[in-house]
């Protein structure tokens, strides 16, 4: 919060053509204070988060945001007894601030306890939860974004799913996916559990288990439970399309006569469309099916696949190259040490399973469906998404990012080696002229960094990424610059 006030006022905006509607009312000494203070967390995605939750959707480009969130800001900045002098706006903004320092940390928390369950080796469930403290998609986590409010519902949901919770889990996924459009995916994580869930049956069960009556109808309960599960997940998405359809698609609403003159100016200035504009109802009304949401990223803003793919472009590819090398190695990593657990998709026992001692840690067999699901979100926002926001969307989606630098940390850094890991595959003791006694026992990037010289290069390399990308972002998110 420090760094992006400073930034914001050292250094000068970059004039970019997104978001900004004008601001309307009086602006007080309270309001200037707090847009020097907190301003660097209301640019870009954030304006249309802010206006949302002040005005509604009254622009169709605006319902490329879910509600989840602009709904949890409005009822904060509304119930909370806020200085009556602050205009909505900076309410709106303080209620983000404060909303998702809560959040991000409640994350956190559930990263922990998932990174327990799946990788079974506490002391790297809490070094990933540290990593993911100095993600170089906080930034996003502290600005009026919806990353926090996912990564929280989402790492909740997969713990309560480990956990055998599932109907506790699939509310967590639904409530998701209605903050994020990429939550809908995170039905593949209770399909995966419930195929599993049954292969393994028929490996252990009894002959009777296996015969076809049997097998048929654990089938039809599965796929019973596994669509209704699934359609629970997608229906807040597909309520708020049926919101937009009935919003800009039924005509007479009258509601262009109700929007502010300066924001009519600014949707004919930007030809942004409004209910009822003209008349006319736009062309995805038309559709076959009416997704609002995939006609905004085509039209307004060219998302599609290989679309980003131009020279130009070629700063924003080199600002997703360390993260995506960080996924593809991570996947490569777990495809090598596990060959036949992968081709098998994780459905077939292994020998350590049969034998009660199943492998932990990132290489273990639980962290397979985590593994797939990182380089699926990584392959398609590559390939389809602009790709400068690869880093905040898997930094607020995937465990995988947090989890597989937390091995390499754990395997490769000596001075780790004597903080409580769980089963190190090296046996080596510290350096003999290690200042152990320097930096926080309990809290190992601490004693990373107070330890520079002395850690190994993989370990700078790391702490580098997380920190200096930390950084970057934090500069370029706040200050308007033309490459974010």
């Amino acid at each position: 919060l420090v760094f992006q006030a400073v930034f914001n006022l050292l250094i000068p905006d970059h004039r970019a053509d997104a978001f900004s509607p004008p601001r309307l009312g009086q602006q007080g000494p309270w309001d200037a204070l707090l847009e020097r203070l907190l301003g660097g967390l209301g640019r870009w995605d954030a304006e249309h988060f802010l206006f949302i939750a002040e005005r509604g959707y009254l622009f169709e480009h605006n319902c490329a945001f879910l509600p989840l969130f602009p709904l949890s800001l409005r009822a904060l900045a509304g119930l909370a007894p806020w200085p009556p002098q602050l205009q909505p706006r900076s309410r709106l903004l303080l209620s983000a601030a404060l909303l998702n320092c809560l959040l991000s940390v409640l994350a956190a928390a559930a990263l922990y306890e998932l990174g327990c369950a799946v990788l079974r080796r506490r002391s790297q469930a809490f070094l990933a939860a540290l990593l993911f403290s100095l993600s170089p998609a906080s930034v996003f986590m502290a600005a009026a974004y919806s990353e926090s409010m996912f990564a929280f519902l989402a790492f909740s949901a997969m713990w309560q799913l480990e956990k055998g919770q599932s109907w506790l889990s699939g509310l967590l996924f639904s409530l998701a996916s209605g903050a994020r459009a990429n939550g809908l995916i995170n039905a593949g994580f209770f399909l995966y559990s419930r195929g599993k869930r049954f292969a393994l049956q028929l490996q252990v069960g009894s002959a009777s288990e296996r015969k076809l009556p049997a097998v048929s109808k654990q089938v039809l309960s599965l796929a019973s439970s596994a669509a209704l599960m699934c359609a629970g997940i997608f229906l807040p998405f597909a309520l708020f399309q049926y919101y937009a359809y009935v919003r800009f698609c039924s005509p007479g609403t009258g509601l262009e006569q109700t929007i502010p003159k300066p924001l009519l100016q600014l949707a004919w200035d930007k030809g942004y469309r409004v209910p009822g504009m003209d008349g006319t109802k736009p062309p995805w009304c038309s559709q076959h099916v009416p997704l609002v949401y995939s006609y905004i990223q085509d039209t307004y803003w060219n998302v599609g696949f290989l679309r980003y793919f131009e020279l130009r472009q070629i700063p924003n590819f080199l600002l997703a190259l360390p993260v995506t090398l960080l996924g593809l190695w991570a996947a490569w990593t777990y495809v090598s040490t596990n060959p036949r657990h992968c081709l098998t998709l994780g459905l077939e026992r292994s020998k350590s399973e049969e034998e009660g001692k199943p492998r932990d840690g990132f290489c273990g067999p639980a962290a397979f469906v985590y593994v797939v699901h990182a380089t699926a979100l990584l392959a398609f926002g590559f390939s389809c998404m602009h790709v400068q926001v690869l880093t905040r969307f898997l930094g607020s989606s995937s465990p995988i990012l947090y989890w597989f630098p937390a091995h390499l940390l754990q395997e490769h850094e000596p001075l780790l080696w004597n903080a409580g890991t769980d089963n190190p595959t090296s046996g080596k003791p510290l350096p003999a002229k290690s200042p152990c006694g320097r930096g926080t026992r309990d809290n190992l990037v601490v004693r990373l960094l107070l330890n520079w010289q002395l850690i190994t290069p993989l370990s700078k390399s790391i702490l580098g990424f997380f920190l200096g990308y930390w950084l970057l972002g934090l500069i370029l998110h706040c200050n308007f610059f033309p490459w974010t």
